[in-house]
């Protein structure tokens, strides 16, 4: 089973000073964060704000390479988490074949977006991400000082609390 979810937004963790991109589910009020490369959150945010370049970017160049052999996306999935490193899956389609390709989740989301493809995370990442919670009566408690401060902040967020990402 797998969720749909959207790009809520890009912010830095003032900790690590890591571009960290949020998921949220169409559906209902869960959240995945993803801690990415500025390198990718680059590419995700350009594409978030329609900014155009004088020349393709990597994810542009792709996007193009595949658009002009016909290839597009169907979609992208968050497939799996291990050991604190989410995978994902580009599914494919070239007529009527489909195919499915590894990538880091930042690229198959800067190339989602570039294709307006839908974003899936499999429930079971969601369920592993959760992991190092135990559930308490309205509230979730986190094993780690890092985790306990990044659980407390995005608790307290809303889609409209990120800002726009400095490029």
């Amino acid at each position: 089973m797998r969720r749909r979810m959207k790009v809520a937004g890009l912010t830095i963790d003032p900790v690590t000073n890591s571009p960290v991109m949020l998921l949220k589910d169409l559906e209902s009020e869960d959240s995945l964060p993803i801690w990415i490369g500025l390198l990718e959150a680059t590419a995700i945010a350009s594409e978030l704000e329609s900014v155009k370049f004088s020349r393709p970017m990597t994810h542009d160049l792709f996007r193009n390479v595949l658009k002009s052999l016909g290839v597009s996306i169907k979609g992208i999935e968050v497939c799996d988490l291990r050991d604190d490193t989410f995978f994902a899956l580009l599914h494919l389609g070239l007529g009527e074949k489909e195919m499915s390709i590894d990538a880091r989740p930042s690229d198959a989301i800067a190339l989602a977006l570039r294709f307006d493809a839908p974003i899936f995370v499999a429930e079971t990442v969601l369920a592993k991400s959760k992991s190092s919670t135990e559930s308490r009566p309205g509230q979730a408690e986190v094993k780690t000082e890092e985790g306990k401060k990044w659980a407390d902040m995005l608790s307290e967020l809303n889609p409209e609390d990120f800002g726009k990402y400095k490029m």
